[in-house]
């Protein structure tokens, strides 16, 4: 295996920068998702699921990130909004060009201390509003969700993101291209890019089928870092939504759905820092026997807690 691409979200669900080389540290790759939307009438953060339009614009850094820098210091950005504007962040004009945008009123933040807790707290979500996130079918049942690990459960049923952080779940993203060949061969008219699913690092992999799906527990050693696969990723509607040079295309979450349980790709937590460059050789430590089984008990108890946990949410 080698990485064959590798990408850096400088804003929670803008476009992201395609980098030839990136810096891991604990907190992830260094200057990923250092700055988010929050939605100033509900007083928490939001993202493109609930508005799709962030995924038309882009973000850089006008100062480089450094490692150990965030969040005691979050280097300015500039937002490239459709039109060719570009605003930094420095400027008080981005909040309303931003909710301009996206119809609602909405202010760019920067990455916060862990102990901040309110700046991280989410609304409680009801069975509506999941079923809008995941682009659901009427009738569809809400995705089964036991793969993550269970004090992340806990955490996302009241923050918006693991304090601390702007990543939906875990600080890393991988994704193969054995994965994204198999959707295609499932599905020969639909275009599986691979930015429509806003991977941190798109291995490239030989083996057939969605490989990295047998990955959680293991380790990724990769380049000079190191990192734990956490669990698999589920996947909301946003890889259907139009997004920056990409049409929307419902067919791309029907294929995922139908063929994967709306799985994709894996989530991985940093072991060991060190820089990782294009074309670098990666290497799976497989997990041992006991902590896949272990995994897949873990699995079936939060399953059942899950099923209780949706039958007393609110219908919205």
């Amino acid at each position: 295996m080698i990485a064959r691409e590798l990408w850096r979200y400088p804003v929670k669900s803008l476009a992201g920068e395609r980098l030839e080389v990136v810096e891991l540290e604990r907190r992830g790759i260094v200057g990923d998702r250092l700055w988010a939307v929050r939605d100033d009438e509900q007083r928490t953060l939001t993202s493109a699921k609930k508005l799709p339009a962030l995924l038309g614009l882009g973000a850089r850094f006008l100062e480089p990130p450094r490692r150990g820098q965030a969040p005691r210091v979050v280097p300015p950005v500039a937002i490239a909004f459709p039109n060719g504007d570009e605003i930094p962040s420095t400027d008080p004009s981005v909040h309303r060009r931003l909710s301009e945008l996206v119809g609602r009123a909405v202010s760019l933040v920067p990455l916060r201390p862990r102990h901040q807790l309110a700046h991280y707290r989410a609304l409680q979500a009801d069975k509506a509003e999941l079923r809008q996130i995941f682009g659901l079918e009427p009738g569809e049942p809400l995705p089964d969700l036991s793969m993550l690990p269970v004090g992340l459960l806990a955490l996302l049923s009241a923050f918006a993101t693991p304090p601390g952080s702007y990543f939906d779940v875990c600080p890393l993203h991988v994704l193969t291209t054995s994965s994204l060949a198999a959707l295609g061969a499932l599905a020969p008219g639909v275009s599986f890019d691979p930015r429509r699913f806003r991977p941190n690092v798109l291995l490239e992999t030989a083996e057939p089928g969605f490989v990295e799906h047998a990955w959680v527990t293991g380790t990724l050693r990769l380049g000079s870092a190191r990192a734990r696969i956490e669990c698999v990723t589920p996947r909301c509607s946003m890889p259907a939504r139009r997004q920056a040079e990409l049409d929307a295309d419902p067919r791309v979450m029907q294929v995922i759905a139908r063929e994967t349980e709306r799985r994709l790709g894996v989530y991985a937590s940093i072991t060991g820092e060190g820089q990782v460059r294009v074309g670098d050789s990666a290497r799976l430590e497989r997990q041992r026997p006991w902590s896949r089984a272990a995994n897949r008990l873990g699995q079936r108890a939060k399953r059942q807690l899950l099923r209780v946990v949706e039958r007393v949410l609110p219908e919205g």
